[in-house]
């Protein structure tokens, strides 16, 4: 008995097709919507081949800016972002509302800036998350800078240690105004006993960006420390923040 035709092949002789009705689509929707795909596929390419260091500042925040908005030239907002802002690292440190005070930043595309900067965080912390901090210095003050560097107030922060050194908690304890942040010795270390931590970091940021420390910043410093002295909790350092670099106290010789 002959093979009897499927449908398809019924249906094409009954009702013919223009020419091209069958012809392969485009293979990806960015493609047919975007006429920039072609420097976009060039971009990748170059990023993919050469690595993150074969772009500049600009080509790596156009990458970003690619998945938030698929229909345009996302070259001059780039470029604008990182005049406005300074660098790449300020552009993704900056708060979400700054960020819509440049023409063509949306909500969306701000948060997806703060959601890449979230990860990168998130990353960062885990290089020094169940780790002996002391002896991982460089990636707690990477962790650090990435998190407070730009900040347009000032943060108090704590890392919690138990007796190996290791992270238990890390904490925003104080937000204060752009140069001032209020303090509480007794807060410290009431909260460094709720966590049975037997030694602590004390961080903060200057906004201004010099982080350079005040007399108050020594003086504070000192009495966490001499507080911290009676109840058996080691104060290792005091870290200030700045977008120009850091500060260490302990290595200052300043407590």
């Amino acid at each position: 008995m002959a093979d009897e035709p499927d449908e398809r092949q019924i249906f094409l002789a009954e009702f013919p097709q223009p020419a091209g009705a069958f012809a392969k689509k485009p293979a990806t929707r960015e493609k047919a919507l975007s006429p920039h795909a072609g420097h976009r596929d060039r971009l990748r390419a170059r990023f993919a081949e050469a690595g993150p260091d074969a772009l500049a500042d600009y080509e790596l925040l156009e990458l970003l800016l690619f998945r938030s908005i698929p229909r345009r030239d996302t070259k001059p907002l780039a470029k604008a972002l990182i005049a406005r802002f300074g660098s790449f690292g300020a552009v993704l440190g900056a708060d979400p509302k700054r960020l819509m005070e440049v023409p063509g930043v949306k909500e969306a595309v701000a948060t997806d800036l703060k959601t890449v900067a979230a990860a990168a965080q998130r990353m960062l912390k885990g290089e020094i998350a169940a780790r002996e901090v002391l002896g991982s210095w460089n990636a707690v003050i990477d962790y650090c800078k990435a998190a407070m560097a730009y900040e347009t107030r000032e943060q108090f922060r704590i890392l919690f240690l138990d007796k190996k050194n290791a992270l238990i908690a890390d904490e925003v304890q104080q937000t204060g105004t752009v140069d001032h942040t209020p303090v509480y010795p007794r807060e410290v270390m009431r909260r460094a006993l709720e966590l049975s931590s037997t030694a602590i970091i004390l961080v903060h940021n200057h906004p201004s960006g010099d982080p350079t420390p005040s007399r108050a910043d020594i003086e504070m410093t000192h009495k966490i420390a001499e507080i911290g002295e009676t109840l058996n909790i080691v104060v290792h350092d005091h870290v200030i923040i700045g977008k120009s670099g850091h500060v260490s106290l302990k290595g200052l010789g300043l407590f």
